[in-house]
């Protein structure tokens, strides 16, 4: 008989993304930067000046979850925001010097990260897996689309 909880999917996403949270935080922690906030850092290295609606749709987290770790990015100097001149109502948010330095930092600790998870495994595997992984994704995706008809 199999072990249900041995074969969770969600069990395992939940534990990578929790360990790679705490690695990629503790590296980050001299720049005061937390595992909050370094996503959205990386969000807004390939869309620097989006609004912090499109923001929250784009990585698909609450809006008063992104509304705090922008603040926050803006106290640390990470960030700017400015208001939209075609919706005096929403803001802009724009990479500041500081962010664009961190840049490379950001991204090789996460490829480090992900190096380290596929260290043991073949070619072959890496391209199953992200392809099960890319799969396991748009099922979600159609998911949540299907559920908010």
């Amino acid at each position: 008989m199999l072990n249900k909880n041995k074969h969770s999917v969600t069990k395992w996403i939940s534990i990578l993304y929790r360990y790679g949270q705490s690695h990629i935080s503790r590296q980050l922690s001299a720049y005061n930067i937390g595992s909050g906030q370094y996503i959205f850092l990386i969000a807004l290295y390939k869309r620097d000046g989006i609004s912090q609606e499109e923001l929250s749709d784009h990585l698909k987290i609450e809006k008063a979850t992104t509304a705090k770790a922008i603040n926050r990015l803006e106290k640390e100097g990470y960030i700017k925001r400015e208001i939209n001149p075609s919706d005096k109502r929403a803001y802009k948010i724009f990479l500041t010097q500081k962010a664009f330095d961190l840049k490379p930092i950001i991204f090789r600790l996460t490829k480090e990260w992900s190096d380290f998870l596929m260290s043991d495994f073949t070619e072959d595997e890496r391209k199953i897996i992200f392809n099960l992984l890319e799969r396991m994704a748009n099922n979600a995706f159609a998911s949540l689309k299907k559920n908010d008809k």
